[in-house]
Formats: structure tokens, sequence, C-alpha cells
């Protein structure tokens, strides 16, 4: 079941890898890695992806707020997925 609004807790610890090719779209209602061209990085929790915009929740290291950017600036993504060993 999806959520409305931020996660209730804080994005993993961990950075995952940057992979060599990811899709935004793949992400939607996931804790998110977003890596952009101009180097910056950050945790994001994605939940719209439209033609040339993403909006969603960043992570500022304390609180989620409300983001949005042109998807065109990124270069790549890596969510974390559930599994059934791992509870978010």
């Amino acid at each position: 079941m999806r959520q409305y609004g931020p996660p209730t807790s804080p994005p993993p610890t961990v950075i995952p890898p940057k992979p060599s090719y990811s899709y935004i779209i793949d992400c939607l209602y996931y804790y998110t890695y977003v890596w952009l061209k101009n180097g910056r990085q950050f945790w994001f929790y994605p939940t719209s992806v439209e033609h040339g915009a993403v909006t969603g929740y960043r992570w500022t290291g304390r609180y989620w707020t409300f983001y949005g950017f042109d998807s065109r600036l990124i270069d790549e993504v890596a969510c974390l997925l559930p599994t059934p060993y791992r509870n978010l």
C-alpha cells in the first residue's frame, strides 16, 4: 500500500553502489539514492515522474522536505526495493 506524504522514517544509513544504468520510474515510492550530472547526490523518495519532472521528498539529513527537479539532470539512481528478508 502506498502512503501519502513523506516517509515516516529516515533513509538507510548506507549509500548503495552506483549502478551503470537505471530508471527513476522504477523507484516510485521507494527510498532512492540519486546522483545528478552536476555531481550532487542525495536520498530521495519519488512520488511522481512526469515528462521532464520528478517530484517527491528529499532527505535533508534531519527530515524529509518536498522537492522537485528536472529529470534530465539525473545521472543514475539506486532504489532499495523491499525483499522478504529486508523490512524498510
